[in-house]
C-alpha cells in the first residue's frame, strides 16, 4: 500500500488521467466524422458508433477546394519554418556568442515583445498590409511569423548550453563565425531546432485568425478557415467538418510521432543555464 503512494506513482496516475481526459475530444471527432447527418442531429450526440459512415470522407476527398487549401496550408507552413529557421537561429547565435553594444537591452526589450498579446494589434496590422498589398495574399502571415520571440528565448538558451570552448576552438583554428554556427552550433542543437519545427508547424497549421481576417479569396484561403465553410441550408455540417480536421490532424499526429525524442530533449536541455 505504501508503494502505490509514492509521489512520483501518484504523479504518474495524475498525469495519465489528465492524459485521458484531453484525448476525449480527439475521440469525438473520430466518432463524429463516421456518423451521419441524422446521427448527429441526435441529443446529446454518442461517442459510440454502430454503422461507421464513411460518406463524409468520401464527399471531402471530392471537394473542389478542399485539397487546395490543404496545399495552400502546407506553402504557407513551410514559408514560415524556412524563414523562422534562418532568422531566428542566426539571432539566437548572435545574442548566445557575439558580444555586441546593447546586447542585453536589445534582449530585453524583444522578451517584453511577448507581453502583448498579437490579437490586440490585428487591427493595426490589417491597415499595414493594406498599406503594403499583402492583404488576400499568403506573405500576410508568413511575414509576420517569420521571427518570434519565444522560440529566439528558447534557442539562445540552448546555444549557451554549448560549452563555449567548442566555438572558441573553431575560431582559433580559423572558422568565421558563420561556419560555427552552420556546422558546429546548429548540429549540436538538433533537439532545440526540432522543437522548433514541431511549434511552428502547430502554431502555423491551426492559427484561424490570421487567414480568416487577412485572406479573403476562397482558392487562397488556408484548411482551418475552409473547414468552416462546410454548411448546409439547415447549419454547419458538423459530421463534414469532423471529417475535414480528422484529414487535418494527420500531419501534425505524423511529424509528433517522428520528433517526440528530440522535443522532450529540446524542452528540457532550453532552461540549462540563463
Amino acid at each position: 500500500m505504501g508503494t502505490l503512494l509514492k509521489p512520483k506513482l501518484v504523479l504518474t496516475y495524475v498525469m495519465l488521467l489528465i492524459g485521458l481526459v484531453m484525448i476525449i475530444p480527439f475521440l469525438f471527432m473520430i466518432s463524429f466524422s463516421l456518423k451521419t447527418p441524422i446521427e448527429m442531429s441526435q441529443h446529446p450526440a454518442s461517442l459510440f458508433i454502430s454503422h461507421p459512415f464513411t460518406g463524409n470522407f468520401e464527399t471531402i476527398f471530392k471537394h473542389k477546394t478542399y485539397f487546395i487549401w490543404y496545399l495552400n496550408s502546407v506553402k504557407v507552413v513551410l514559408g514560415v519554418l524556412v524563414l523562422r529557421g534562418l532568422l531566428v537561429t542566426m539571432a539566437a547565435y548572435a545574442f548566445a556568442r557575439l558580444e555586441f553594444r546593447f546586447k542585453n537591452v536589445i534582449f530585453m526589450i524583444l522578451i517584453a515583445k511577448m507581453m502583448i498579446p498579437s490579437d490586440t494589434t490585428i487591427v493595426a496590422r490589417f491597415l499595414l498590409y493594406k498599406y503594403l498589398h499583402l492583404n488576400n495574399t499568403h506573405w500576410a502571415i508568413i511575414l509576420p511569423a517569420a521571427f518570434d520571440v519565444f522560440f529566439l528565448f528558447l534557442l539562445r538558451q540552448f546555444f549557451i548550453s554549448i560549452p563555449k570552448e567548442i566555438s572558441e576552438a573553431a575560431i582559433v583554428d580559423g572558422c568565421s563565425h558563420y561556419k560555427v554556427y552552420y556546422r558546429i552550433i546548429l548540429p549540436l542543437a538538433k533537439p532545440a531546432l526540432v522543437t522548433m519545427v514541431l511549434f511552428t508547424f502547430l502554431w502555423t497549421w491551426n492559427d484561424f485568425a490570421s487567414p480568416f481576417v487577412f485572406i479573403t479569396d476562397m482558392k487562397k484561403q488556408l484548411l482551418t478557415v475552409g473547414l468552416s465553410y462546410f454548411q448546409t441550408e439547415a447549419g454547419a455540417d458538423y459530421a463534414l467538418q469532423m471529417a475535414g480536421a480528422a484529414v487535418a490532424v494527420l500531419p501534425t499526429i505524423a511529424l509528433f510521432i517522428f520528433s517526440q525524442k528530440y522535443f522532450v530533449q529540446g524542452v528540457t536541455m532550453s532552461g540549462v543555464k540563463g
